[in-house]
């Protein structure tokens, strides 16, 4: 009877409404993926076993199939939003229950857990003090907002050109005579006293600053030109916030080593060297009053530095230590690892997200609220890092949109409601025949 086989295309084209409907009001759901849904036709049984050319029953649904394509990529300003750009799923665990999901806006609760809106946190690999990561197994990740704990400097690296052309302190040069050299002591405040002068920033064991100063003094006798010496030597000093290293009250400051140079402008080493397997570089003392640990030594390094006939130039000049620091922000890179800048200026891993595959993502069941569940159709969760395997990438400060194609759903609904017209006029013609049967008595 026409019936049966009109109202199950009722039923089909108003499934498909639904469907449609479904994903034309989630067309600016973030990470929403549209679905399909699909159908089969219906055929009764022949007792006989045999086939025949019956006309079907009718329509059924077969599956309403989610598909799983990439939606556009946009740009926000929360650094905690995040977008997979490729195939893969957030892994969120609300208490102990692992869920997965596409949509990547994320804050942080009082905890300085990761979570979505409902609550559920997200996981990933966790990161120590140090910034090394546990890759073993994905836990919750946590932001640690606590401050980055100083470092003492422990070594400090100076890359200077000290002028060949450049006189003993106390040199005179009179018109037609040898040199005369007047011997001048070092003092940190007479600038007559030494030929140059650098300074750098370094830090005790608690993160205070302290101004390290060197001084260099040119210790060997310069041959009237244009005769020059074959090797030269500095005498180098220092001083820490404005006090002399090595100096023993009341007597004069004592320089921490000197270093020479060949005819060729290079840096022949360090005298006293800070090591055996380090030549060019000098130990300095450091003595502070702050409460922390004191003395502490720094290595200066003078590894590149050279002696050519050009003023004195400080090319390069770095140190190891820092003062502590509060984060400041953080970002999500495209291998999912969350990088955070402090205001020390230094930077630390924080974590890393992990994504989850499914062999068949169409098997997992949609819990709602942009979340679906592992089932035995979808296969296990296959967890690793973004970028690893067939995994995709990571955008942060951004979210993927809709994967709704809101022209083709505009038609496709157009088409489901001529369907669902259709089907009805089966049912009136054959309720119109019918009635003509009924009229033959």
């Amino acid at each position: 009877m026409g019936f049966q086989q009109g109202l199950s295309g009722l039923n089909a084209a108003s499934k498909s409404l639904d469907v449609i409907g479904n994903n034309i009001s989630n067309s600016n759901t973030v990470g929403f993926k549209m679905a399909q849904a699909q159908f089969a036709d219906v055929y009764a049984n022949s007792l006989s076993g045999a086939g025949g050319g019956g006309a079907g029953i009718g329509v059924k649904v077969q599956t309403v199939a989610q598909l799983f394509t990439q939606g556009n990529i946009t740009s926000t300003n929360n650094p905690l939003d995040i977008a997979i750009n490729g195939a893969g799923f957030f892994r969120m665990s609300t208490n102990g229950a692992i869920t997965y999901s596409r949509n990547g806006q994320f804050s942080l609760d009082k905890e300085g857990n990761i979570v979505n809106a409902q609550g559920a946190k997200l996981t990933g690999y966790a990161a120590d003090s140090n910034g090394v990561l546990s890759t073993g197994s994905a836990v919750p990740l946590n932001i640690n907002t606590s401050d980055i704990a100083p470092k003492q400097t422990n070594s400090v690296t100076s890359l200077l050109n000290l002028d060949s052309r450049a006189l003993v302190p106390g040199t005179q040069l009179p018109v037609a005579s040898p040199p005369v050299i007047t011997p001048i002591a070092f003092s940190l405040t007479d600038p007559l006293s030494y030929n140059n002068a650098t300074s750098v920033a370094v830090f005790d064991s608690l993160g205070n600053s302290h101004v390290l100063q060197t001084f260099f003094v040119r210790i060997d006798p310069v041959a009237t030109p244009p005769t020059a010496p074959a090797t030269a030597e500095w005498n180098v000093y220092a001083a820490v916030d404005g006090l002399s290293v090595g100096s023993v009250l009341p007597a004069p400051p004592v320089p921490i080593g000197t270093v020479g140079f060949d005819n060729v402008g290079k840096l022949t080493g360090a005298t006293p060297p800070f090591a055996l397997t380090d030549p060019n570089a000098l130990s300095i003392p450091v003595t502070v009053a702050t409460g922390a640990a004191s003395p502490f030594t720094v290595k200066y390094d003078m590894t590149g530095t050279t002696q050519f006939g050009a003023a004195f130039s400080v090319n390069a000049i770095k140190q190891d230590g820092y003062t502590s620091g509060k984060l400041s922000k953080f970002n999500t890179s495209k291998d999912g690892t969350i990088v955070g800048s402090y205001t020390n200026g230094k930077t630390s891993v924080l974590g890393q997200v992990a994504l989850a595959n499914f062999t068949n993502a169409n098997g997992l069941q949609s819990l709602g609220d942009n979340q679906w569940t592992e089932t035995s159709t979808s296969g296990p969760a296959l967890v690793g890092p973004p970028g690893s395997g067939s995994m995709g990438v990571l955008t942060s400060n951004a979210t993927e949109d809709s994967n709704t194609d809101l022209t083709g759903e505009l038609v496709n609904m157009i088409t489901a409601q001529r369907v669902y017209q259709a089907n009805a006029q089966t049912i009136k013609t054959q309720d119109q025949v019918l009635q003509t049967l009924v009229n033959l008595r």
